[in-house]
């Protein structure tokens, strides 16, 4: 497998990339993904809200 070197990767399996625009995406590795199942619901912050390193800011619910 081969990771992009602009991504940051937590020991949790979440990443973040940065968009260069102010703005990140972040997600979820493969693996965490296959050990989940399905995600039916995720709650996200308002739209423009800063959050800050280590902050948490979402849930899902599986």
């Amino acid at each position: 497998m081969s990771i992009p070197a602009n991504y940051r990767f937590a020991p949790s399996h979440e990443w973040v990339l940065d968009n260069g625009d102010g703005t990140v995406t972040v997600g979820i590795s493969d693996h965490a993904q296959e050990l989940l199942g399905d995600v039916v619901f995720v709650e996200l912050p308002e739209v423009g809200r800063e959050v800050e390193a280590g902050e948490e800011f979402s849930w899902l619910s599986l």
